[in-house]
């Protein structure tokens, strides 16, 4: 398979070129206005690279129409959260599938608009959704799973019983705090606009996590919004949910801090943690591995999380309603 990939010299793109490596795939053009694309030599000496996309356009279209070689069979969008919806466009007027960081976009309704490109070219849109395939969430999942369907009146397969059913209620929380300089608040990751802020930016993965575990979401409150953090809780259909997202370094608890750590993800379930650390080295190798094999995750697999995170930016924020709402974050703020 030839591929393409747009934002090579980004932070995600090696853990792609490693993905089309991995596969056996043949890297045959990258584009970046950044030319700090010296890992490039990695994949071969031969991969054309253009720092400007109308070029790239160029380039694929020659490949497309059989001017210039042979077709690009999918181009990977690398590049920053806003322009993935015009990336993804581009691959598809070009004959080619769309493997897509997430999120995918970041308001819903470009989605819709998406689909019907997908159906005009016959091309498809692939995102990266790559907890899903974790090892220890996958084979929770599956206990998860188990537990709905032997639940009293549960069919023996299929979708959960509905809401009011006699299914168990899981108590949940989420907190992820990655630390990141000053340089955050003035790249584009720090704008709203471009990066959707901290609840798409950081959390569109731990989103799509919770709403694949437990059920779509019946309601989103917000308790806390700021640039560089955001909270709030989560009635899912199977979960009650407390959440936190931070890039503070302050908001790391003691004992992370202590040991040098920058970054600290927990993830509990009725009081329990879910160990999920190791184990991301590979998945988006796996990813890929899924996506040529036909089973990839499309807009269908993002949506639900995408609406989500809308839903969660548009919310207006209201006070937690006593201690036990919010009260494990604040404890990790140390203002509990």
């Amino acid at each position: 398979m030839n591929f393409a990939v747009i934002g090579v010299a980004g932070y995600i793109a090696p853990r792609h070129l490693q993905a089309i490596r991995d596969v056996g795939g043949r890297l045959v053009a990258a584009a970046d206005p950044h030319d700090a694309v010296g890992r490039l030599d990695a994949l071969g000496f031969d991969v054309r690279y253009f720092p400007e996309i109308e070029r790239f356009d160029r380039f694929l279209y020659k490949q497309h129409r059989g001017l210039n070689g042979t077709p690009v069979d999918y181009v990977s969008v690398c590049t920053p959260n806003y322009l993935h919806d015009a990336h993804i466009r581009l691959a598809l007027r070009n004959g080619a599938d769309a493997i897509c960081e997430k999120p995918l976009v970041i308001n819903p309704w470009n989605l819709d608009q998406l689909q019907e490109l997908e159906q005009e070219t016959g091309r498809r849109i692939y995102t990266v959704l790559q907890l899903r395939l974790h090892p220890s969430l996958v084979a929770l999942k599956k206990r998860l799973d188990a537990e709905v369907r032997a639940a009293p009146g549960a069919p023996a397969a299929g979708p959960a019983p509905a809401a009011g059913g006699p299914v168990r209620r899981h108590q949940v929380d989420l907190t992820y705090i990655t630390s990141r300089g000053a340089w955050y608040d003035v790249s584009w990751k720090g704008q709203e606009q471009r990066s959707g802020g901290v609840a798409v930016n950081i959390g569109i993965h731990f989103f799509d996590l919770l709403l694949w575990l437990f059920g779509p979401c019946r309601e989103a409150r917000v308790h806390l919004s700021e640039p560089r953090r955001m909270g709030g809780s989560l009635e899912l259909e199977r979960a009650d949910v407390r959440w936190l997202l931070s890039v503070d370094r302050t908001d790391l608890p003691a004992q992370a801090a202590a040991t040098g750590k920058t970054t600290y993800r927990s993830l509990t379930l009725d009081g329990a943690e879910v160990e999920f650390s190791d184990g991301f080295t590979d998945l988006h190798t796996e990813v890929y591995r899924s996506t040529l094999a036909g089973e990839g995750f499309g807009i269908a697999d993002a949506r639900p999380s995408i609406e989500l995170t809308h839903r969660i930016r548009t919310t207006p924020v209201t006070p937690p309603e006593g201690p036990t709402e919010f009260g494990a974050h604040a404890q990790n703020r140390g203002d509990a």
